[in-house]
């Protein structure tokens, strides 16, 4: 389990790269927009963060005293900081199939797939609920298909099958093809299980 102290040599190493870099060149890569002030403005999930260069200290732009986690913080600054720009493919792939990401799967599996199955897996209503909240489209997959635009450039499907008395529930999440541009295969775990919490977060009001 990473220390706090991991967390914050990780940001600073990002932060320090994209120190270096013309704040326009950042936000056309992203897919994100740069407010007059230079500020960057970030959608993630159900919030709405302001960034600010060349420290990228962040803000929530409901409430600027809220803290914003550190993990939140690394995933989105690991994309801000992505090596190219990759298109939106349209193919769907699984974890699995993210270049590197074996090394993870046990982790992903945890994080993400396990709680979506256990809160979930018989309350699909409850899913799409919590998912209306993060401006979730539907699609046509198991039980419950959603697809959620986390970044501009990483948008993830969550599937489930709901259990019964004989079977157990299903679920999995999809990735474009293009992920593993933009992400590592560890931070796209992360950012799974972020999703999935957060829908649960959202289901219990």
């Amino acid at each position: 389990m990473p220390r706090i102290d991991d967390y914050k040599q990780a940001r600073g190493l990002t932060v320090e790269k994209l120190s270096a870099e013309p704040v326009e060149d950042i936000t056309g890569r992203a897919g994100f927009d740069a407010e007059e002030n230079g500020d960057i403005r970030i959608p993630f999930l159900n919030r709405v963060y302001r960034v600010t260069p060349p420290d990228f200290v962040f803000s929530d732009s409901a409430d600027p005293a809220q803290e914003v986690p550190i993990q939140e913080q690394i995933i989105i600054l690991h994309y801000l900081a992505a090596e190219t720009t990759a298109a939106v493919t349209g193919r769907w792939v699984a974890y699995r199939e993210i270049p590197g990401a074996s090394f993870y799967y046990n982790a992903f599996v945890k994080r993400a797939i396990d709680p979506l199955k256990k809160v979930f897996g018989q309350n699909t209503a409850g899913l799409r609920a919590a998912a209306d909240q993060l401006a979730a489209k539907t699609i046509d997959a198991g039980d419950a298909g959603l697809q959620i635009d986390v970044f501009p450039r990483v948008p993830l499907q969550v599937i489930l099958w709901e259990g019964d008395d004989e079977f157990e529930p299903e679920g999995n999440i999809l990735f474009d093809a293009s992920a593993g541009e933009m992400l590592s295969p560890e931070d796209a775990a992360w950012l799974a299980g972020m999703v999935v919490y957060r829908l649960i977060a959202l289901s219990k009001g």
